[in-house]
């Protein structure tokens, strides 16, 4: 079973109810969360709107195919409702996004008609409190042709404080590009993605939520970082997100072979990834 959507929910009201809602949330792993999934069919590419992101995230503009980390924007706000609802446990206010994943089947038509499906898959312990999966998945003809799977950290006291893995030991990568970032990379993006979370925006409505200044869009550093890089049609990238980017600010873009890093002052990682082609 699942709930077919007639139209894209409109983002800034789940945000509210997200916010109204979530101190009355009780984060655990074992709690239960909504197992139906969201289902947009026949839906359509904003054409301006796209261009919008392929500006400000570094993509060519007007290419017949939409950039690997478009269809996350397709589906974000579906998967805003179904975080903002009474029955997600976890709070929307604090969610960390901490990694994604992403596999193109093949290139995506920025004119064709595609299905979205959105839906929670399932919820575990963090030694720093619970993460839940988010599910997204594009078709066309009935097929999967992309898919992607985020992770969302909420931070509360865990009766299981679990030893933080050990890093792997890397040698940080060659730098590439120095990258200055201006103050409306935030605003900019929030334009073209809608997602305007305060913390985004301004370094006022930042400071309400402990930032310093205004930061980044996780998914706008990594799909900076994918533009700069280049993908084939079929590929898998993998991204996890270390640290926040403040705006305005300074990062290396460093690269070698398929892995991708963006790092900040005194070599702190912000962002660490890798791009693999699908060979089969």
């Amino acid at each position: 079973m699942s709930l077919v959507l007639t139209s894209p929910p409109s983002l800034p009201p789940l945000l509210a109810r997200g916010a109204l809602l979530s101190p009355f949330k009780r984060p655990s792993a074992d709690a239960e969360f909504p197992r139906t999934p969201l289902v947009l069919p026949r839906l359509r590419v904003d054409l301006a709107r796209l261009a919008g992101y392929e500006r400000v995230c570094g993509f060519p503009t007007g290419a017949d195919a939409l950039p690997v980390t478009y269809p996350h924007v397709l589906g974000f706000p579906l998967a805003m409702r179904l975080m903002s609802g009474r029955d997600f446990p976890l709070p929307l206010l604090g969610l960390v996004h901490t990694s994604i994943t992403i596999t193109q089947h093949r290139a995506l038509a920025a004119t064709g008609e595609y299905e979205l499906a959105v839906r929670v898959d399932g919820l575990a312990p963090h030694r720093r409190g619970t993460e839940a999966a988010v599910i997204t998945e594009m078709r066309a003809g009935g097929e999967v042709v992309w898919e992607s799977r985020s992770t969302y950290l909420a931070r509360h006291r865990t009766r299981h404080q679990a030893p933080e893995a050990p890093k792997e030991a890397r040698e940080p990568l060659p730098e590439v590009a120095e990258w200055r970032l201006a103050d409306d990379v935030g605003r900019r993006y929030g334009a073209a993605s809608g997602d305007r979370n305060p913390i985004h925006l301004h370094p006022l409505t930042a400071r309400l939520f402990g930032f310093p200044r205004a930061i980044a869009h996780g998914m706008w550093t990594v799909a900076r970082c994918v533009a700069a890089h280049g993908v084939s049609e079929r590929v898998r990238v993998e991204a996890q997100f270390r640290a926040p980017v403040l705006l305005p600010g300074t990062v290396t873009y460093a690269a070698e072979g398929g892995r991708f890093e963006l790092r900040g002052g005194q070599d702190r990682l912000h962002l660490a990834g890798e791009v693999y082609p699908l060979t089969s």
